[in-house]
């Protein structure tokens, strides 16, 4: 089979088998194109670990980040994995290839004092009954206040969301569904949208939706709008020119541990598969304390 078809395939497998996310097939699908315009349109048997080398010195050479260059050699390793399974090929390539170590920065975090004047600015925001302004407080009172991805806020429908006990049901990466707690401010915020904002977005087009979270043309709101609306708000108050829903992610994580939750517990909020994952927050968490520290006690 050539390499391009076999590619084509395999993105199919990570679709509907591995229930990948789009984004994760997305991006395999790019690094696996890539992949062909640097080796050519050869069998997929024909690939050789040299092949590969040349393809990440390549990337490295045009500048590629690290984190990318991982990524790529993840993609290519699951690809040939994929393909010896399935016997497109008897020996595969990718067994010797050396990912590069990808640098892991601490995540971006505003503090619990910004967070709660950015909230009553934006709740503030509501008092005129704006439609726009009670979905986007709500937006970003549950991004802050369940700590869930931008996929998942964007894929609730209203049924997910149970006000009385204050959780919504998620459906996160690989299609594995949690339950989040929230708290009363994400509630209220909620609350009001539904009664007061989300029947207006609805009216704004033909087509009825089970969507909890409206765009402004009435359909479900999608990812991009959603990074453009904390990006705007967010940006000014961390510092930082490019800041998106994952920041209120890690913000929330973080004010977790702060509060003295347990890992095992914020784990489980989060959706993480690993513990490996969630422990970055106890890196922000460990930082600020030693900051902390270092401002109060006289022997620092």
């Amino acid at each position: 089979m050539e390499l391009e078809a076999a590619a084509g395939v395999f993105a199919d497998h990570l679709r509907q088998v591995r229930r990948l996310s789009p984004a994760t097939v997305r991006a395999y699908r790019s690094d696996l194109r890539d992949l062909t315009a640097t080796v050519g349109e050869v069998s997929i048997g024909a690939v050789t670990l040299e092949h590969l080398r040349d393809w990440l010195w390549t990337a490295t050479q045009r500048g590629d980040a690290r984190s990318t260059l991982a990524r790529r050699t993840a993609a290519v390793r699951s690809f040939f994995a994929w393909a010896q399974e399935h016997e497109l090929i008897v020996h595969d390539p990718s067994l010797r290839l050396v990912a590069p170590k990808r640098g892991r920065s601490l995540p971006t975090v505003a503090s619990q004092d910004s967070m709660a004047g950015l909230l009553d600015a934006q709740r503030t925001a509501t008092s005129g009954g704006d439609p726009m302004a009670l979905r986007d407080h709500a937006i970003l009172e549950v991004l802050y206040g369940a700590g869930i991805r931008v996929s998942e806020l964007c894929g609730l429908d209203i049924d997910d969301v149970d006000l009385d006990r204050g959780t919504a049901r998620v459906l996160g990466k690989g299609a594995k569904e949690r339950i989040v707690p929230f708290g009363a401010p994400a509630r209220d915020a909620i609350g009001a949208y539904l009664t007061r904002g989300r029947p207006a977005l609805a009216l704004r087009t033909t087509r009825s939706s089970s969507a909890l979270f409206l765009g402004a043309r009435g359909g479900r709101v999608g990812p991009r709008a959603v990074y453009t609306l904390v990006a705007g708000v967010l940006a000014p108050l961390v510092g930082a020119e490019t800041v998106g829903p994952h920041a209120l992610r890690h913000t929330a994580a973080t004010h977790l541990l702060d509060g003295g939750a347990d890992l095992r517990a914020v784990q489980e909020i989060l959706g993480h598969a690993s513990l490996g994952t969630t422990q970055i927050y106890t890196h922000v968490s460990s930082e600020r304390l030693t900051a902390t520290y270092r401002l109060a006690h006289p022997r620092a």
